[in-house]
């Protein structure tokens, strides 16, 4: 059970930062953009800041799951010592 909330809980965590690191590279590319056009990009800037603090946010969820698998494994273990 633990081993396999564990895997859940690391697959959210790859999730959430291939979304954040996805973000970071549209608003990059759009800066780039902006400084070759004189002007700003296509980029909404609002929508990406939303979209990294969600991609956080489910980051953080994700390794609090992590760490409860690690706590209840760990309470199991000592039952059986």
């Amino acid at each position: 059970m633990s081993m396999q909330a564990l895997s859940i809980a690391a697959s959210g965590m790859l999730a959430a930062a291939d979304r954040l690191s996805a973000s970071a590279q549209r608003v990059a590319a759009g800066d780039q953009q902006a400084e070759k056009n004189a002007q700003a990009g296509d980029v909404d800037y609002v929508k990406e800041r939303v979209e990294q603090i969600g991609a956080s946010t489910d980051f953080k969820a994700s390794a609090a799951v992590a760490r409860t698998a690690d706590k209840m494994t760990g309470a199991l273990l000592d039952m059986k010592v």
